[in-house]
């Protein structure tokens, strides 16, 4: 039988939790990004509208690395564009969230799925006078991308915060998740990155590049803790939590996600197979399961995702509040 602690925790997970934060390398500017939260919290938090106190999201994008070397040369990487939550950041802002971006360095950013893969080279033209302009067929994609993002930075509604490694990222969303602990129920976490399962302790790691004259390499990776629970019950217990499961067999995938349901006590699992998954996702809650489509080949599916997480959250509100 497990034994929990008063959080309802695991002990085993919580002790493995604790070793993980121990033994990571020091997190670069900790002080700098939490004084970023605060002021941002601080100010969102100050604001409402019809609905009562401005709501919170944070988005979490992209996948983690795990570096082999702590002078890091080579990584496992994940599969991740970062396009979910780039996406779903704008459709939040629509909705009337403030939005704290966790994303992983070099991923799509909000407002810039229109723009070309490269779009310093592509974007922009000398004109005769060596000045540079808008190249015409990006003029409007540049346009709606500047204007968009400059409404939500300036607005102070739009926090974007960058990770690479599994620590960084891990170390962030556990400052992040304290910070909005007291938004109550106002507060939400969306996490669409694609989180490493498996890392090398940062003691067991190599200092220096592993030299390929040693022969064939042998790893062996530890298991990530599962941090999803311990958002939940003990960073920000009362945030309405919603995770992800990507699989590329849609015969498990349903199992995978009302597992996941249980088992971290999400609020909203959102189920999506590797080969569809820009057309239609399932959203899983304990009151079942609902298919979610685009509207159409130009449309995006997190537009209607968005929109249901948006009304199940506030009847979360309601029934908290009640």
């Amino acid at each position: 039988m497990d034994v929990v602690n008063m959080d309802g925790v695991d002990v085993n997970t919580s002790v493995q939790v604790k070793s993980f934060f121990d033994s990571a390398p020091a997190l670069k500017d900790a002080t700098g990004i939490s004084n970023k939260l605060t002021q941002f919290i601080d100010k969102n938090s100050s604001l409402s509208g019809s609905e009562g106190p401005r709501r919170v999201v944070c988005v979490t994008s992209g996948g983690t690395t795990v570096p082999l070397e702590q002078r890091c040369v080579r990584y496992i990487d994940n599969f991740s564009s970062g396009h979910r939550g780039a996406t779903s950041t704008e459709y939040f802002l629509k909705a009337g969230y403030s939005v704290i971006f966790l994303y992983r360095r070099g991923t799509c950013q909000p407002y810039c799925r229109s723009l070309p893969d490269d779009p310093l080279l592509e974007c922009f033209e000398l004109t005769n006078d060596s000045s540079i302009q808008v190249h015409e067929p990006y003029s409007e994609a540049v346009k709606i991308a500047i204007s968009g993002h400059h409404e939500a930075v300036s607005g102070g509604f739009l926090l974007k915060l960058p990770f690479t490694t599994i620590f960084e990222y891990l170390q962030i969303l556990r400052l992040i998740a304290t910070s909005m602990k007291n938004l109550g129920p106002n507060a939400m976490f969306y996490s669409a990155a694609a989180v490493s399962d498996f890392y090398v302790p940062w003691e067991s790691m190599a200092i220096h590049k592993i030299q390929s004259a040693s022969g064939p390499l042998d790893l062996r990776l530890a298991q990530v803790p599962k941090m999803l629970l311990v958002l939940r019950k003990e960073w920000a217990p009362t945030a309405f939590c919603v995770s992800f499961k990507l699989e590329t067999d849609k015969e498990i995938l349903l199992e995978k996600a009302g597992n996941a349901l249980k088992r971290y006590k999400m609020h909203a699992v959102v189920a999506n197979e590797l080969m569809t998954r820009k057309e239609v996702v399932i959203l899983v809650t304990d009151s079942g399961q609902v298919s979610v489509h685009r509207e159409n080949d130009n449309s995006d599916v997190e537009s209607p995702l968005i929109k249901q997480l948006v009304e199940k959250h506030s009847s979360y509100i309601k029934e908290i509040n009640t």
